[in-house]
């Protein structure tokens, strides 16, 4: 087993944990600062495996999750009542959650070893494809611009939605907290 192997086993280990720790946790915000934590890992597992597109996505939605749902948790009024813990659905959620990591496991186990090519020298693939006609026949200026403009647009375009609408929803919740704190300033100001 690799070094990469380990690293991916170790923070999948890591975010199984901050997960559980967030659903079990009392405190609300120390939930949020597990959440935060296992999309860290997240993100780290993307740069791990080559994505460092995804790696970027997922730390920018994070940290905007993360402050959104910081910012709400320190203004609430707690008007909650306690309640007992449900012993179905705790061994339900560990039951599904053991399913996952052995599949998971499984899943790692059957991955192609990293650094080695996916396709056997006689059938070269989609890489042949893209060199062969990627420039010619998207027009664009190299190689690498041919591949995100035609063969990977749909995958960039999704990528730079996902950043836009986290970014607007962000600012229109905290746009909107900031206003409705001034209109409760300026009426009572009023009386």
């Amino acid at each position: 087993m690799g070094m990469v192997m380990l690293l991916l086993l170790a923070l999948l280990a890591f975010m199984i944990i901050g997960s559980l720790i967030a659903a079990e946790s009392e405190d609300l915000l120390s939930a949020v600062v597990c959440v935060g934590a296992v999309g860290s890992g997240l993100a780290i597992i993307d740069l791990l495996l080559g994505a460092p597109d995804l790696a970027i996505t997922q730390v920018v939605v994070e940290v905007l999750c993360v402050a959104i749902l910081i910012r709400v948790v320190l203004t609430r009024r707690d008007e909650t009542h306690e309640t007992h813990k449900d012993t179905f659905a705790i061994a339900t959620v560990l039951l599904v959650l053991g399913v996952l990591l052995v599949l998971g496991g499984w899943a790692m186990t059957t991955l192609h070893p990293f650094g080695q090519p996916l396709l056997a020298s006689d059938a070269p693939g989609v890489a042949a494809q893209y060199l062969a006609g990627g420039v010619a026949e998207v027009g664009a200026v190299n190689y690498v611009m041919s591949v995100l403009l035609d063969y990977r647009a749909y995958d960039t375009l999704g990528e730079a939605t996902v950043i836009f609408v986290s970014v607007i929803g962000s600012y229109a919740i905290l746009r909107r907290t900031g206003r409705s704190h001034r209109a409760a300033r300026s009426q009572e100001g009023e009386s």
